[in-house]
């Protein structure tokens, strides 16, 4: 006969996972609820499918809890659409985009729309920290709410940075930004092993040892990878890279089936940590 003792503690483990596993299914239904809420477009909802949020963040480790800043979530704010919303109760949303304090007027406009898209809808968009993050003339304060960051997130934009030779800049900025023990989530346009040049970048694909590369130079230590957002019917040699493939549909009409058909590109999802 088992001991009352053994018994208490197997009861106390069972609780444990039982509550562990309620915990989870919250945070699940949480991320759902943000990603398919009725602040976002029909169309940005579809991309679900391809860019998979809930599952994404989830490979990650981010908790509602926590403090997350995206890097340059661009002019439209795809993720910042799931994100905001996610982190608005019981945690913080800092969004450190680009502008345009290095003369380039896309930048520019972009940060100016993003802006405006958040003050469109305070009831989502109202706690949302707003930064900048633009070598070599702007960077965040690590003070406020920018410290102790839990995570940093951010995604396809590893191309733009290494085109403009700023990516070492970005990865010593994010190293900077992370608590000890912090997490790194990207998600890049994944090229083929060759792709490991600036040239290649204008296509929108690197190789994933590039981007390896980049975050363990800068302090990074990489502790998994998912293959969540893979296509492996992107061949990645397309005429105008990866904006002849969908959303962007750069060559219009022309072979348009086709690219329908590949879907979005390949993409690596990657996780890092700051262990010092």
């Amino acid at each position: 006969m088992k001991s009352l003792r053994t018994i208490a503690l197997v009861g106390s483990l069972v609780c444990m996972m039982v509550s562990s596993l309620v915990v989870h299914a919250d945070e699940t239904a949480l991320l759902t609820k943000a990603a398919t809420g009725d602040h976002r477009s029909p169309e940005n909802i579809a991309r679900n499918d391809w860019r998979h949020p809930v599952e994404t963040l989830q490979f990650f480790g981010i908790k509602s809890d926590m403090r997350v800043a995206e890097i340059w979530p661009g002019s439209r704010g795809w993720y910042t659409e799931v994100l905001a919303p996610y982190l608005k109760d019981n945690g913080l949303l800092v969004a450190l985009n680009y502008d345009g304090s290095t003369g380039v007027n896309y930048f520019a406009k972009g940060d100016k729309a993003f802006r405006d898209k958040l003050a469109a809808n305070p009831e989502v968009y109202g706690k949302v920290a707003l930064g900048s993050l633009m070598p070599p003339k702007t960077y965040p304060s690590l003070e406020d709410e920018n410290e102790d960051l839990d995570m940093i997130v951010t995604f396809r934009n590893i191309h733009n940075w290494m085109q403009r030779d700023i990516a070492e800049q970005m990865f010593q900025q994010m190293h900077a930004l992370l608590k000890p023990g912090g997490v790194l989530g990207l998600v890049a346009h994944r090229g083929t092993g060759e792709m490991t040049e600036k040239e290649h970048a204008k296509t929108g694909y690197l190789a994933e040892s590039v981007i390896i590369s980049l975050a363990e130079r800068s302090g990074f230590e990489l502790v998994d990878s998912s293959e969540i957002n893979a296509n492996p019917k992107d061949t990645k040699d397309h005429p105008e890279g990866v904006w002849t493939l969908p959303p962007s549909y750069r060559l219009g009409d022309v072979d348009r089936d086709k690219y329908q058909a590949i879907g979005e590109s390949d993409r690596m999802t990657l996780k890092f940590v700051k262990f010092e």
